[in-house]
């Protein structure tokens, strides 16, 4: 039996495991998808590949210590940032950044064209970063809107073309973009939206990285005014289509991955 899995703590709330289990039975594989909350990221790669797990999700807090314990990729380089792991070589194991692929593929499913727009993403932590640097790797001009000024300028250093703002600019920057983006939990907890609602239009393509709930004040706002809208879950749904492709080399069952997601929210 093939064994995959998540890292990170705790994980007690994750979806990763029907997901990817569904997957499993779609497909006829031989596979457990299982969840660990170690102490110290190095201890558990070196036991996972010791043990001869074939591949790991990696979640908060182990993102970017992970970085020194694997062969990362370029983008997970780039990004700094790895949350999955394939143990499939004889050396090393491999570190890939699959949230970018995720997020690029929740607006391709949406058909959002992302090449020439002007993008809003609203945060500078490990998702904003992920999907401003997908969006300047697509063509579009990102612009980063964060409640701390020096993380935003900080996230825009590195990622081509792109600009900092303060949330205080939002007014002024929403109304002018083709995408926008939550990358932050804002409307987890509260029926509160990161964007003022005057600020949206209906050209406008929003995606938020909430994901419970699956309608937030966001979206909601953004669906009353006619503009497209793409809920949290299917970011989720591609970066772990992304990863299981990159263990099995196998085409993911989307639709049957979708369905296992969102029977659980």
């Amino acid at each position: 039996m093939d064994v995959y899995g998540l890292l990170g703590n705790p994980v007690g709330h994750s979806l990763s495991s029907p997901m990817h289990e569904s997957a499993y039975d779609e497909l006829g594989l031989n596979a457990r998808y299982v969840t660990f909350e170690p102490e110290r990221i190095g201890a558990a790669i070196e036991g996972a590949q010791t043990l001869g797990i074939r591949g790991l999700n990696v979640t908060i807090p182990f993102k970017e210590d992970v970085l020194s314990h694997v062969e990362a990729d370029s983008l997970a380089e780039r990004i700094g940032a790895v949350n999955t792991v394939d143990f499939s070589g004889s050396g090393t194991p491999t570190g890939h950044n699959t949230d970018t692929e995720g997020a690029r593929r929740a607006f391709s499913r949406h058909d959002v064209a992302l090449d020439g727009t002007s993008a809003v993403v609203v945060g500078a932590g490990g998702a904003a970063r992920a999907v401003a640097f997908m969006l300047a790797d697509e063509g579009a001009t990102v612009r980063i809107a964060n409640r701390t000024g020096t993380r935003a300028e900080s996230l825009a250093e590195n990622v081509p073309g792109a600009s900092a703002h303060g949330l205080d600019e939002l007014s002024d920057i929403v109304p002018e973009a083709d995408v926008l983006v939550n990358a932050t939990s804002v409307g987890m907890e509260e029926d509160v939206s990161p964007v003022p609602r005057e600020t949206l239009h209906p050209d406008l393509a929003v995606m938020d990285a909430v994901y419970r709930p699956l309608e937030t004040t966001l979206l909601r706002e953004a669906a009353d005014c006619g503009a497209t809208t793409i809920d949290g879950a299917w970011m989720l749904l591609f970066q772990g289509v992304a990863a299981f492709e990159i263990w099995t080399d196998e085409p993911a069952p989307v639709e049957r991955m979708d369905a296992a997601l969102r029977r659980r929210l």
